[in-house]
């Protein structure tokens, strides 16, 4: 562990005070030996974070319920066993927000109300919308400001309550599938197949800086995508690279990928 890595692993400013921050936090935990959290981070700042402390006794990622896309990263000490974040000094509440079932509400109209009430980014994981509810997830420190404070999503109103971890409703995503043979596993590739656009256009949202495989910011064309990759195009949605069955007898490589409606 080096905090002079910060400069080596950051891209732009910001990452370097989001890299600061982590550091001091993490740090002031393993030195004093007690449970030390981040805020939620994206996939891209977790592994930042990960970079910069190596393999660190005691480290790991929180997110409330597996395969979450926001996390925490955490320090616990020897004498505490990871199943402990999941009682009641988790430093991950999740709140339930109940609404008319008639309304229909999105993650963005979820995401913007609560930006709306003052609540902060890194404060708030994953939002899992369903129908007349929404279990999402809030630092433990800023929980009982969201129960008071967030009453409404644009006209419709919420009633919230806490509810246990282990009781969050993750729905599951509506995807289309697409069944395509590909030239390669090349990302621009993959994206035109998984959304139907010419490799030029795909090329343009790589260059741009706008695709994440996994959540992690690639600008290669040409890097090679592995079966069960996520790739995030900021414009477009998300894809899944979910099958890979082989070559065709043209020599060609048959695939299947999902879609996120």
């Amino acid at each position: 562990m080096d905090r002079n890595n910060i400069d080596k692993i950051a891209k732009n400013p910001e990452d370097r005070i989001l890299l600061a921050k982590v550091w001091d936090k993490i740090l002031a935990g393993m030195r004093k030996n007690i449970p030390a959290y981040t805020y939620f981070l994206a996939p891209r700042e977790l592994e930042m974070t990960k970079y910069l402390f190596g393999q660190a006794e005691g480290l790991s990622s929180f997110d409330g319920y597996p395969d979450a896309e926001r996390q925490m990263l955490v320090y616990l000490p020897d004498y505490l066993e990871p199943e402990e974040l999941y009682g009641e000094d988790s430093p991950v509440v999740c709140l339930r927000a109940s609404f008319f079932n008639g309304d229909i509400l999105s993650h963005r109209d979820f995401l913007g109300a609560l930006m709306g009430a003052g609540i902060g980014r890194e404060t708030v994981g994953d939002i899992c919308v369903g129908k007349g509810s929404c279990d999402f997830f809030v630092t433990a420190d800023i929980a009982p400001y969201v129960l008071q404070n967030f009453l409404s999503a644009g006209r419709t109103k919420l009633s919230l309550e806490q509810i246990p971890l282990a009781e969050a409703t993750i729905p599951t995503p509506e995807t289309k599938e697409i069944r395509d043979t590909l030239a390669s596993l090349r990302l621009d590739n993959v994206i035109a197949a998984g959304f139907r656009t010419g490799r030029s256009t795909a090329v343009e949202y790589i260059a741009a800086g706008r695709v994440a495989i996994d959540g992690l910011p690639c600008e290669k064309p040409d890097k090679a995508v592995a079966e069960s990759a996520k790739i995030s195009v900021r414009g477009l949605g998300k894809i899944q690279l979910a099958k890979i069955n082989g070559q065709t007898k043209k020599g060609r490589i048959s695939v299947i990928i999902y879609r996120y409606l």
